[in-house]
């Protein structure tokens, strides 16, 4: 499927579903993804080239570049709030019946 082909891998789910908070700068979502740099700069790329995520780059001192989500990547959001409440119901305490 063409869809998972644009979102599926882990670490790209783990970066969309990060940046649901907000915009981020590459050293927090370094942070809080527990990604290497590498992985996360490719990981970066690949959601800007399938238009999942947009890049900003403040040029004032110190130079930061920052990472949110495009319309199309905040479409996801409602998904990502699907998973988890299956994950809630399904995979967290005692599973029902």
């Amino acid at each position: 499927m063409d869809s998972l082909d644009q979102i599926g891998s882990q670490w790209r789910l783990v970066v969309l579903h990060d940046l649901q908070d907000g915009e981020k700068r590459f050293n927090e979502l370094k942070r809080s993804t527990d990604a290497s740099s590498r992985t996360l700069s490719r990981v970066l790329d690949d959601l800007q080239n399938v238009d999942l995520v947009s890049r900003r780059i403040e040029e004032d001192a110190p130079i930061a570049t920052y990472y949110r989500l495009t319309g199309k990547g905040e479409a996801l959001c409602p998904v990502f709030d699907e998973i988890e409440a299956w994950a809630d119901e399904w995979l967290d305490g005692d599973p029902r019946p």
